[in-house]
Parts: structure tokens; C-alpha cells; sequence
């Protein structure tokens, strides 16, 4: 750490702190909410898997923002009471997000998974983390000589970059709209180094993930440059509108769930996975029951068994009441 802050100090770079902040802004079969206005709005789908399966579900796999917490970047009462239920039950709770390890952490501190022994999926996958143990089970990063490559992609299309060292991200522009919500949202002060080329100067090193940030409209072209100039050894996809991230190849939500189950030996029949973002989709094909929330993306819900309410509306809670408590 001491040679990484004096090669900070070196080369000119500067730590933000941030404060926690708030981000910016069917074909169908009724499920059946006796007694609420809101039954008719929770919804399944049946597709090519033969339809949802009364069985016991014993892992719940959540994605984060737009499904764990609402539009405040909390947990609501109602999911938090459900979950802390459901854990009480024996049932397992993994936290499967995009976001850095360190940005997941206080959300598995406040539902108390080293006591009940789930797991944080981080980085879209590409780290496994035991909560009870603290061991990292499974890590995948991009190798250094990439990181250059990466880093022109991002200057030949006028879009700014994100990725990240211990607790720390590192970004070509700290007060960039995306890059703010990502310091804000995770907790982490950003080091700024707004000349790419020093960027390649500084980071020689193993990274997780690189994200390239715009608006999404533009981010939508640049996406399929990006995969062809990447190729077949990376996996090139976005997350929200706005990030497209870059990881090694076979890193996504589905494959860190094969590492969770050749873990713990639970069985993919047995996995609850909710979710609202494109980078959510291959788990939900993946689990036994594959949830799109009320507000997610088109091709999550049309993939989906089951669509519950918003995040806003305590979606997961009514999924954990009915499929893990209920039944």
C-alpha cells in the first residue's frame, strides 16, 4: 500500500472522497395477491422451461440497484423483515451485483449474512465471496497487458473510464455524471487521472473490470465496436444504459453461479435469482426460478418465469413469501 500511495504521489494523482448519495434519476397469468390492489400487477410467464415448479427453493440470488434496494439505494423494512425470515429459515442469501466487493459489503452487513452464511457475487462475477468465512472462493481479472487496449477504446470513442484498484476507483473524470453515481453508490473515493496516457502509466496491474461510461443512446453504438475490437477473449457487455464493462471472457452473473453451486453443492433447481438489468438476464435464464422485477428491461422480463412488483413496492419481499416461506 506504501509503494501505491507513493506512485500516486509521484505521478500527480489526486483521492476524492464522496458522500453517500442518491442516484439520479406479456403474456401472463395472474399470481393471485388476494386482497391487495396491487394483484394484478404481479404477474408469471411460462416459457420453453415448462413454467414455474412448486418445489423448495433454498437460495435466493439478488441482484442490487433497481431490485434489493429502491429508488433511495435502500432496503425497505418489508424486504429487510422477509429476508431476515427466510435467512431464520436456513435459506441462503447471495447479493449478485455489478458492483465492487467494497460497495456490496454494507448491504451484507445490514442483512446480516456472516451470521446466516450467504455470499456476495461482485463485479458481475468475477469474485465469490464466503460471508461467514470472509474467503474469496473464486477471482477472475483481466490481465495487465490488456489495460492499455482498453484504455484507447475509451479515447478513439470520446467516452470516459472507470475501474479499480483495493478500495479505491479510478477514473478519467471524477465529477462525470456516472462516475460520481459510482463513488456515490459504492461508497469509494475515486483517484482521477484525466490523461490516458498516464492512465496506462499507472495501472500495470491486475484490474476486475473496466467500465466505459456515456449516455446511453451513444453508448448503444459504441457497444458493438467495442466487442469486435475486444474479440471472442473478453466479454463486452453494459450493465445500465450508461456503463459498458469489460471483464475477462465467461465472467457473467450465470457462470459465477456454476462456481457458487460447484461450491457449495446446492442444485440450480433449488436457486431463486431476482433481477432488473441487462446483466442480469443470463441468471435469471439460469436458476430454477428466473424473476424479473416489475420495472426491469424488456428482454429480462420476457426471459423471466415470474415478474413481481417494483423495487419500490417491496418486490422481493412478495418473492421470498411466496416461494421460500409460503410453500
Amino acid at each position: 500500500m506504501a509503494n501505491t500511495v507513493a506512485k500516486r504521489k509521484k505521478l500527480g494523482y489526486d483521492s476524492i472522497s464522496r458522500e453517500p448519495a442518491k442516484a439520479p434519476g406479456k403474456q401472463t397469468l395472474l399470481a393471485g395477491l388476494k386482497g391487495t390492489q396491487t394483484s394484478c400487477r404481479v404477474q408469471s410467464l411460462r416459457n420453453s422451461r415448462g413454467g414455474i415448479q412448486r418445489m423448495e427453493y433454498k437460495v435466493i440470488v439478488l441482484d442490487l440497484d433497481g431490485t434489493l434496494t429502491n429508488r433511495d439505494k435502500v432496503i425497505t423494512p418489508k424486504t429487510k423483515e422477509a429476508l431476515m425470515k427466510a435467512q431464520a429459515m436456513g435459506k441462503i442469501v447471495v447479493l449478485a451485483s455489478g458492483r465492487p466487493t467494497m460497495g456490496v459489503m454494507p448491504l451484507a452487513e445490514e442483512l446480516e449474512l456472516k451470521r446466516y452464511g450467504g455470499y456476495i457475487l461482485s463485479f458481475n462475477g468475477g469474485m465469490i465471496v464466503n460471508c461467514k468465512t470472509g474467503k474469496v472462493v473464486f477471482e477472475s481479472q483481466l490481465p495487465p497487458e490488456i489495460n492499455s487496449k482498453i484504455i484507447d477504446q475509451s479515447v478513439e470513442h470520446g467516452v470516459d473510464i472507470i475501474t479499480y484498484e483495493g478500495d479505491k476507483i479510478i477514473a478519467s473524470d471524477a465529477r462525470y455524471q456516472y462516475i460520481d453515481l459510482e463513488s456515490r453508490v459504492n461508497h469509494m473515493d475515486v483517484i482521477e487521472i484525466k490523461d490516458r496516457s498516464k492512465m496506462k502509466e499507472y495501472l500495470t496491474f491486475q484490474v476486475p473490470k473496466f467500465i466505459l461510461t456515456d449516455d446511453g443512446d451513444y453508448l448503444a453504438m459504441v457497444e458493438p465496436k467495442v466487442k469486435a475490437a475486444m474479440g471472442k477473449n473478453y466479454s463486452v457487455y453494459r450493465s445500465d444504459p450508461y456503463y459498458l464493462e469489460i471483464l475477462p471472457k465467461g465472467i457473467d452473473k450465470a457462470k459465477s453461479l456454476e462456481r457458487f453451486l460447484e461450491v457449495t453443492g446446492y442444485r440450480q433447481e433449488e436457486l431463486i435469482a431476482c433481477g432488473d438489468g441487462y446483466n442480469d438476464l443470463s441468471m435469471i435464464k439460469f436458476a430454477g426460478l428466473g424473476v424479473a422485477m416489475e420495472n426491469a428491461v424488456l428482454p429480462v422480463r420476457q426471459a423471466a418465469d415470474y415478474i413481481t412488483l417494483s423495487n419500490n413496492e417491496d418486490g422481493v419481499a412478495h418473492v421470498v413469501e411466496k416461494f421460500m416461506i409460503t410453500m
